[in-house]
């Protein structure tokens, strides 16, 4: 059975079992440069390939923007 995640507001589609590392790799971002929060709470990167997504679980991921 798919699991649906709310992904930055939107709805998405993933497989069972996926891992946050696996949807960061999915959408062709560099985990050095997000940061994920897992229904509301940060998900350290050291746990990215350990963090299983459950169905209905909401995602917010933001790319850090280097500047001055």
């Amino acid at each position: 059975m798919p699991t649906t995640i709310v992904l930055n507001g939107e709805s998405r589609a993933m497989t069972d079992g996926q891992t946050v590392a696996e949807l960061l790799r999915e959408l062709g971002l560099d985990p050095r440069q997000v940061a994920v929060e897992r229904n509301r709470e940060i998900v350290p990167r050291a746990q990215h390939g350990e963090t299983v997504l459950a169905d209905g679980d909401q995602l917010e991921v933001v790319t850090f923007v280097g500047g001055g």
